[in-house]
């Protein structure tokens, strides 16, 4: 995998809108909030852009991620906010572009869509980490930021931690090396039999997602499981599932006893309640670098520099 050059403070960052629309407001927040953390900012046609429920027509909106990566005045490329829209833009991406102006590339929840895509295709490390409007306008805790910036500045390993008084549980024991890939489940499960579908082989695949009540997650999951996408992974690291809760009143399986039901007779280690995902505080994962799963003392250790260095 090629990973981007490692950001520094007076580097530029171009801020995408891929998915839905940020109240026109908060556009100066968002300005000030990536130049508090040492950065220059271009803000992306696509930011000031709606249609309906998405951030500007698909064209608006591919157009804006393909020059964000295409401007070598450009180091970074972080994500407005998610929503919903990435799938509609998939095949108006130039991979190739994307392949040979390898940027930091950070978002998540929607921005799943691109991450399986631009792994796959640019064969590029990307960033599951917070976003701008969504994370970094109100609360940005010192956890959230530290991980943030570890991950996109610091060119070596490190293990990931949860923050403290949150126990990574183990469901099933053993351990497993792998890239780390995934994201939002439902996004996930989107790719599938498209040519953009995820392709678990040998990876450590992660998981999180918000606000679907557990017999929708039981149905993502079984559609997975029937994929083979958990028999072909090494591991399975399943993250935070916030407001994932029956409607009241209705009989219903935890989320646990799901990933016991559907998941873990693959016999692959899983580890739960990795706090990445729709969760205050928040990891950043860094999607297609190579980490161990150490189920049996709920570790996750990456093996390698996530970015190249900043002099190279």
């Amino acid at each position: 995998m090629q990973k981007p050059r490692a950001l520094k403070k007076g580097d530029t960052i171009y801020i995408v809108a891929p998915a839905s629309p940020t109240e026109k407001e908060k556009i100066e927040q968002v300005k000030n909030a990536v130049e508090n953390l040492g950065f220059n900012v271009i803000i992306g046609e696509s930011c000031v852009e709606e249609f309906a429920y998405l951030s500007g027509k698909d064209e608006v909106r591919a157009r804006d991620l393909n020059k964000a990566f295409k401007d070598n005045n450009v180091h970074g490329i972080f994500c407005m906010r998610g929503g919903y829209g990435t799938p509609r833009i998939l095949d108006m991406l130039d991979y190739d572009t994307i392949k040979n102006n390898p940027k930091v590339f950070n978002g998540f929840s929607d921005i799943t869509s691109l991450h399986v895509a631009i792994n796959q295709k640019s064969n590029l490390v990307t960033f599951h980490g917070p976003m701008v409007a969504s994370n970094m306008l109100e609360d940005f805790d010192d956890f959230t930021k530290e991980s943030f910036m570890r991950t996109i500045t610091f060119n070596e390993g490190f293990k990931i931690e949860n923050p403290r008084k949150k126990e990574i549980e183990t469901l099933v024991g053993g351990k497993a090396e792998g890239e780390i890939i995934g994201g939002n489940l439902t996004l996930i499960v989107t790719s599938l039999g498209t040519e953009y579908e995820i392709d678990t082989k040998g990876k450590l695949l992660f998981i999180e997602e918000i606000g679907e009540p557990p017999y929708k997650i039981d149905r993502m999951l079984t559609q997975l499981r029937l994929a083979n996408k958990f028999k072909d992974a090494t591991g399975i690291i399943f993250g935070d599932f916030n407001n994932c809760i029956p409607k009241e009143g209705h009989k219903s399986f935890e989320i646990k006893e799901l990933i016991s039901q559907i998941v873990a007779p693959c016999g692959k280690p899983i580890v739960y309640n990795v706090k990445s995902g729709h969760c205050k505080p928040m990891i950043t994962l860094p999607f297609g670098v190579k980490a161990l799963l150490d189920a049996d003392n709920g570790e996750i250790v990456v093996l390698e520099n996530t970015v190249r260095s900043s002099l190279s």
